[in-house]
């Protein structure tokens, strides 16, 4: 057999009409997708920072490089908003992949912002003592090596500080960005990984109580496994029932307005089973992240062990970018099953609601007490959920921005209350904190009185809008509920303030740490959004209501 023979075997030759000639080039809008790539570009500049800048110059650089990307970031969501992506040309982009809207880009706004001020958090080296004549963070000298080993105390007296914690906030923030605005289940997928996977190990990273902080990653790695699992299953359910991973072509699947059908597909299509546990298993997993009772075993022990710092920004940003990407599920791909998931989520609101403020009065640990009280906003931004109107939409995304930033703001006030073990969480430390030092004392009230919402706080104008909405669209009985979680929850706000502010101090009690201008910065961005966004809404109110239309 000749060498031709052989050759034409396994090779054809292409013809003019061949459709391999025909495939088009990838059509990414570069522009559109800037604030994501800008934080992904930098993230990998930290990832060369540490591998060639020597160490004594690497907090420096990362600091820099963060707060830069992280500002840029937020220049071109401004830009892309002003340009009207968010409203008259809000478009899908990156194949399909991406919704360029309002929801997204106000989002996408409010998480950079998030980071930016968690950065000022990650950055703080003035609350710790010196050790060995080095400033150091609220980080491990060295995060692989055993806590109380040789290494350790050698890392430490070395001067040794985890800057890769920069870089892993913006992995963080990038995967937070993409979630929010996924316009197909891939993309939502590879999405959640990408932010929940620096979140675990930044949880791991703690300078004191290490084996708490391990025991903390560890709960949420496990747990968080287990809940991408679920949403992995659930898009492989949806994908066998739709025949396409695209938001857009699903929701057409479920609404019977779609003709042209694979006949491969044509035999699971339609099938209602996929469909409802599929949509059940991928709504599970985005309980899980936004901590809504009963997916809310994890939220206590990992804020209690995790870094403050890191605590804060994960409160704030995680739940901003999954309730974004919960919204656009139900509002863009299930709408067509209202009826199927409404009364679902209303029982998920009602025992979130009311098991976070129930179970708070009862934690002494002031790190426990605020996760609780995560607990119980989830419940009430998820009233705005329920609504499915566009008030409901635009109250949920002004709720969020208003949340982020008191939850920051409340977890950088813990961080200055410390005592010879670092931070002092008991609640019994707390006691006398008003006479000992009235500032910050007052200013931990205001983010309490802004939970509880108490009017002409940022709090107030929240729950006030979602309630409203809920109201609107036909829960009224969610919104007695919420209003009596709500008085349950300021029962124990209200306690702190007194405990603080109406108590002996101890002798033996925690001092308040003088922070370098970094965490003044944050409370201080923490207590003016708190009070602006309390006192004069309206202008943020009608920046939402614009944002609060989804593109599909």
């Amino acid at each position: 057999m000749s060498a031709t023979a052989v050759h034409s075997l396994w090779t054809t030759a292409a013809t003019a009409a061949d459709p391999i000639s025909k495939i088009d080039a990838p059509k990414i809008e570069y522009g559109q997708l800037s604030p994501t790539l800008i934080i992904l570009g930098a993230a990998l500049i930290g990832v060369l920072v540490e591998a060639f800048v020597p160490r004594k110059s690497r907090y420096y650089a990362q600091v820099f490089v963060s707060a830069v990307a992280l500002c840029a970031a937020f220049a071109a969501v401004v830009a892309l908003a002003a340009d009207g992506y968010g409203t008259t040309k809000a478009h899908i982009a990156a194949m399909g992949a991406i919704a360029v809207d309002g929801p997204s880009l106000f989002l996408q706004g409010v998480i950079l912002l998030s980071g930016l001020v968690g950065l000022f958090t990650f950055a703080e080296r003035r609350l710790d003592p010196e050790a060995h004549g080095n400033r150091v963070d609220s980080f491990a000298a060295q995060g692989a090596s055993v806590p109380g080993s040789d290494s350790e105390k050698a890392a430490v007296k070395a001067g040794f500080t985890t800057t890769e914690v920069f870089p892993l906030l913006l992995f963080a923030v990038s995967g937070m960005l993409v979630f929010p605005s996924a316009n197909d289940l891939l993309t939502l997928f590879v999405a959640l990984e990408v932010f929940s996977l620096p979140l675990y190990l930044l949880c791991a990273l703690a300078r004191r109580k290490r084996l708490l902080s391990q025991e903390a990653a560890v709960k949420y790695f496990l747990l968080g496994a287990f809940a991408s699992a679920f949403t992995l299953f659930g898009i492989a359910l949806l994908y066998g029932y739709a025949g396409s991973m695209s938001y857009g072509t699903i929701a057409q699947v479920v609404d019977g307005s779609i003709t042209n059908v694979d006949p491969a597909l044509a035999s699971t299509m339609g099938n209602d089973a996929l469909l409802l546990i599929g949509g059940a298993m991928i709504v599970m997993g985005l309980l899980f992240k936004v901590g809504a009772v009963p997916f809310h075993m994890w939220t206590p022990d990992v804020y209690q062990g995790a870094p403050t710092p890191v605590t804060g920004f994960m409160a704030a940003a995680t739940k901003v970018a999954a309730f974004g990407a919960l919204l656009r599920l139900l509002y863009v791909v299930l709408p067509g099953l209202r009826w199927d998931w409404r009364p679902v989520m209303w029982a998920v609101a009602i025992i979130t609601m009311l098991g976070g403020a129930i179970v708070a009065i009862t934690q002494t640990d002031i790190k426990r007490l605020l996760a609780y009280s995560s607990i119980a906003h989830a419940g009430f931004i998820l009233a705005g959920v329920i609504a499915t109107t566009r008030d409901g939409v635009s109250s949920v995304l002004f709720y969020l921005g208003a949340y982020s930033f008191v939850t920051i703001g409340a977890f950088a006030v813990v961080t200055l209350v410390r005592d010879a073990g670092g931070e002092a969480t008991h609640l019994s430390k707390w006691a006398g904190l008003g006479r000992r030092s009235p500032l910050v004392a007052a200013v931990f009230a205001v983010f309490l009185l802004s939970f509880a919402g108490i009017p002409l706080t940022a709090g107030f104008a929240g729950k006030f809008a979602v309630f409203k909405a809920a109201a609107a669209g036909g829960a009224a009985p969610l919104v007695v509920v919420g209003v009596l979680s709500s008085a349950i929850a300021a029962f124990f706000y209200i306690r702190v303030i007194v405990l603080m502010f109406f108590s002996e101090p101890r002798p033996d009690g925690p001092t308040v740490a003088v922070p370098s201008p970094l965490t003044m910065a944050t409370i201080g961005v923490a207590v003016a959004a708190t009070l602006v966004l309390g006192v004069a809404p309206q202008y943020f109110l009608d920046l939402a209501n614009q944002a609060g239309i989804f593109v599909r």
